[in-house]
């Protein structure tokens, strides 16, 4: 694989920060709406290296440079989505649209076209999630950084779980969303990996398998990212807000920077994180999460405790995580929606969704 030479690894200062979010676009009755293009079009030039458009035309992403901390993502993120409301679009921040029902079209591209090709009916509604880059400084830290990573997966999807509902109906799940990305390839917990090598070997045979052009089309809940030169976690569903997407950024930032300071013993089977980040999904902060000590502890407590493990890493001079302390206290997105629905009914939870992304 040309990645063993072309990787960016040390290419930017070690841990520095890059938050990507994806976001629905809805119109006057906070329907879907198509306009990804559209509203990309009518950006300001010096914003448009900051929104992209996505696999499906009702989604946009919107991505932050290389940033040092928290506070310069979100002054990053905030002017973008300022950008995308002065261009006009209505956007709504949930892990899926709570009443979207119908097959959303896609943005004719053509690695949209690969990938339609590839999961055919499985493509049916766009899920959206948040995404965490973190600067490495080498391709072995990398991947020391990644497999020490998928222990908190578990953790950050029930901190992030922001999907109850889908169709119009209470799905059950925390996540929904986590539940409709599992149904596509390669969408899942990475294997622990020997070192470089082993990506590399891994990474082509998938490539091979799969019959695509390169390891972007391996969507790991977390992978390294060669070409940036970071190790990205995928595993969370999009929030309403920039303060809340940051701080899981944040926290993602912190933990890695720990590892490789203090790295955590392994001793997990990938099938049992596979199981943690299943019932973090269905129960979200209600779930029973199991450890590297091998207990079962309350997504609660244990967010409690990596806080505060982490707070010592955290990178800038604000509190970069009291938005999370708040959903510890107060509930997670889904805990939110529900909420809402009860009290205002599935027309007042799009109008709060929206309320809270603007």
């Amino acid at each position: 694989m040309a990645l063993a030479d072309e990787h960016r690894f040390g290419a930017s200062a070690p841990l520095t920060l890059g938050v990507e979010e994806e976001l629905l676009l809805v119109g006057e009755e906070l329907e879907l709406v198509a306009s990804a293009e559209e509203t990309i079009a009518r950006l300001a030039p010096e914003q448009r290296d900051r929104v992209s458009t996505e696999l499906f035309a009702t989604q946009i992403e919107l991505k932050t440079g290389v940033c040092a901390d928290a506070g310069e993502a979100t002054a990053q993120l905030g002017a973008a989505r300022e950008a995308v409301r002065a261009a006009g679009a209505t956007v709504l921040g949930a892990g899926l649209h709570p009443t979207y029902k119908g097959s959303s079209e896609l943005v004719d591209k053509p690695r949209y076209a690969v990938v339609k090709e590839d999961l055919a009916g499985l493509i049916d509604e766009p899920p959206s999630g948040l995404h965490v880059h973190v600067g490495m400084p080498d391709p072995e830290t990398a991947i020391a950084v990644a497999n020490a990573l998928r222990y908190h997966l578990p953790l950050l999807a029930a901190l992030c779980a922001n999907s109850a509902f889908r169709g119009g109906e209470d799905s059950g799940m925390a996540s929904a969303r986590a539940a409709v990305v599992r149904a596509y390839p390669r969408f899942e917990m990475p294997p622990e990996l020997d070192d470089y090598a082993d990506f590399l070997r891994v990474a082509d045979q998938l490539v091979l398998a799969a019959g695509v052009e390169d390891y972007t089309y391996l969507w790991w809940d977390v992978r390294p990212h060669p070409r940036l030169g970071t190790v990205e976690v995928r595993a969370m569903d999009v929030q309403p807000t920039v303060a809340a997407n940051v701080a899981v950024a944040a926290l993602v930032q912190a933990l890695a920077a720990r590892e490789i300071e203090r790295p955590s013993p392994g001793g997990l089977a990938r099938e049992a994180l596979e199981e943690s980040y299943f019932q973090a999904g269905r129960h979200g902060l209600e779930a029973r999460i199991l450890t590297p000590g091998g207990e079962t502890v309350a997504a609660r407590e244990l967010g409690r405790r990596v806080l505060e493990e982490a707070a010592p890493y955290a990178v800038g001079d604000a509190d970069p995580f009291a938005e999370l302390e708040r959903i510890l206290r107060e509930g997670n997105g889904a805990d939110e929606q529900r909420r809402l629905q009860r009290e205002r009914g599935l027309d007042g939870l799009l109008r709060e969704l929206v309320a809270r992304t603007a």
